[in-house]
């Protein structure tokens, strides 16, 4: 390998090792978080739900969607690169996946919840919070 690229490497390593502690300390938080906030009977229905007034309104709507999607995408560029460099890259993925709007995605993750592993951590970190455990109706 040319010398240059191998110093170019070894400037980049605080930064690399930087994005990736930083990648798994979001993804530690933000799992934790969204499984406790979500409701019981959020995957009970084959349908998403409807959505509060908040996200019906277009002037809070569109730019809440344009943040959340930029975020994702942002987590998935991230958790491709981590794929091949040190960190949490899978989990990195997984996170932007669930933030990104696209179609099928509630079906999707009722799909993944409906796994029994799954389905028992996300209760069991339900039930630490004092939450009740989700409500499942198995998908199609």
């Amino acid at each position: 390998m040319p010398e240059h690229l191998l110093s170019m490497l070894e400037a980049a390593l605080p930064w690399l090792a930087l994005v990736s502690l930083a990648s798994l300390a979001l993804v530690a938080i933000a799992v934790p978080v969204i499984v406790v906030e979500l409701p019981a009977g959020y995957f009970a229905r084959a349908e998403r739900g409807k959505f509060p007034w908040w996200a019906r309104h277009p002037l809070v709507r569109l730019p809440f969607r344009l943040v959340k999607n930029a975020l994702a995408v942002v987590l998935l560029a991230i958790g491709i690169a981590l794929l091949v460099l040190p960190g949490q890259g899978l989990l990195t993925i997984a996170v932007g996946l669930l933030l990104l709007d696209f179609p099928g995605k509630y079906h999707l993750e009722r799909w993944l919840i409906c796994r029994p592993r799954v389905l028992g951590l996300f209760n069991r970190i339900r039930a630490r919070a004092g939450k009740p455990p989700f409500d499942i109706v198995e998908a199609p």
